[in-house]
């Protein structure tokens, strides 16, 4: 039999991880701290399908395949006998892949034992990272794959690495147009009279590495994008040309759309290196006071407080200086920090976190249509931000009357899934342990039948609050 569930275990479970199985967090036996460096030690997580889901090449191929087809039936004759023309509908690449993805992390990876702060990290950086299936197709058919396939590998590596893997990502580069950007003075641009767009060079200084406020001018965002004329990506392998960069397929560097010259960036002269010239720029941001002190501070309060401790920051802020970007040692560092451990549980959990939470406590699963119907209730749709930024994981932005309202119909929803003959009290009990408080009870016990405790159980501050 397991050990009794101690405060940190229940804490852990919440503010680290997915909250406890329906073996209840009893099943931690006071290795919450241990479970933790465990899952940084094993890496980022990989997603463990019955059948591989599709790379971004492929992705973008399936898509412009349907482009193709859409624009030919447009241009197809019109037929008097519309029942002998009568064609299947097509099948809109963006929505089946979006469906299978969330299928494999809502009923696969979620809920995989242990504690899930590796899951946890991987959601935290693709918010950081954010894009948006908003923006067209290309952007739909290939979210889920930036994030299994730029973030997923990189989450405890070193940060350099993680911020390289996304930006020369497809995804990435269609959300923040870069492939519309073209040196003004390049081949390409004395050819399409086109010019800058500085989208992507804007959001990796201001969203990406260094924060609002960090000293960059708008000169710096103009010099970063020329800089980074000529990323973009390729549907078909054969057009990348022949070069020694182990970048991932899709990805392009179109050398007549780079913008010649030396460019001046936060004081700093970079020469006309192709490729390089940004991807060197980049790499010294990362490498500014600025930048670890804005991931300390975003992962700060992400996991403790809107207001973390300024001894947290600072503590942050000095291993990913010392260890240049170590992700995994400033993961360490994290957990390792007695003011992450505090009882006070000042974040609420987020939309996708509550609804794994409770699908993880009663063993539930959702068929993806419903995944994704419960998340538009909630306000959280996976990979659709209504910008860069991502979605806020402030207090305030979720505590909100119609906020709770939407976790009480989800509540209800989860708690109608579940069996009549399980004891709510008991549920509680097991689920939050220690953290469960004699109010909390109360209520529970007072409810008219199993699910409304249930449902009592899931809209608890223990429940919600992380």
């Amino acid at each position: 039999m397991a050990a009794s569930a101690s405060f940190d275990d229940s804490l852990a479970l919440s503010r680290f991880g997915l909250g406890s199985g329906p073996e209840g967090c009893d099943a931690i036996g006071g290795r919450a701290r241990q479970i933790l460096a465990d899952e940084i030690r094993a890496g980022g997580p990989r997603l463990v399908t019955e059948a591989p889901l599709p790379d971004t090449p492929e992705l973008l191929a399936r898509q412009k395949a349907y482009y193709v087809a859409v624009k030919a039936r447009e241009k197809a004759p019109s037929s008097i006998d519309a029942a002998d023309t009568a064609q299947p509908p097509l099948i809109v690449p963006a929505n089946e892949i979006y469906m299978q993805e969330l299928d494999v992390r809502f009923n696969g990876a979620y809920l995989a034992p242990d504690i899930g702060f590796n899951e946890r990290m991987v959601m935290f950086w693709a918010n950081h990272f954010a894009v948006s299936t908003d923006k067209n197709g290309n952007i739909g058919v290939t979210a889920g794959a930036f994030e299994r396939e730029a973030i997923r590998p990189n989450i405890f590596g070193r940060f350099k690495d993680l911020l390289l893997s996304v930006e020369t990502h497809p995804c990435m580069l269609m959300y923040l147009d870069n492939q519309d950007s073209i040196g003004p003075d390049s081949a390409g641009g004395r050819k399409s009279r086109k010019g800058l767009n500085e989208n992507l060079a804007r959001e990796i200084m201001e969203l990406h590495i260094l924060g609002v406020g960090s000293g960059y001018t708008q000169a710096d965002v103009t010099s970063f994008a020329a800089a980074l004329t000529g990323w973009t990506y390729t549907i078909t392998p054969d057009e990348r040309p022949n070069d020694p960069m182990p970048l991932r397929d899709g990805f392009k560097f179109a050398p007549g759309n780079h913008q010649p010259g030396s460019r001046e960036v936060l004081g700093r002269t970079y020469r006309n290196d192709g490729f390089f010239q940004a991807t060197d720029i980049m790499l010294d941001l990362a490498e500014r006071p600025a930048c670890a002190r804005f991931i300390a501070l975003k992962l700060a309060q992400h996991f403790v407080s809107d207001t973390p401790p300024q001894s947290l920051v600072d503590r942050l802020t000095d291993v990913f200086q010392r260890t240049d970007g170590d992700l995994g040692l400033v993961s360490h560092a994290l957990i390792e920090s007695p003011e992450a451990w505090t009882p006070a549980c000042d974040k609420m959990r987020l939309p996708q976190e509550y609804l794994i939470a409770m699908m993880r406590a009663t063993g539930v699963s959702l068929v993806p249509i419903s995944i994704d119907a419960v998340l538009a209730t909630l306000g959280e749709r996976m990979w659709r931000p209504g910008g860069p930024n991502g979605y806020s994981d402030r207090f305030d932005t979720w505590a909100t009357p119609p906020g709770l309202f939407a976790r009480m119909e989800a509540a209800n929803r989860i708690g109608r899934a579940v069996k009549e003959n399980v004891d709510p009290r008991l549920f509680a009990q097991s689920l939050l342990g220690p953290r469960l408080s004699e109010t909390t009870l109360a209520a529970i016990s007072q409810a008219e039948n199993a699910r409304q405790g249930l449902s009592l159980t899931f809209m608890s501050p223990e429940f919600m609050r992380r």
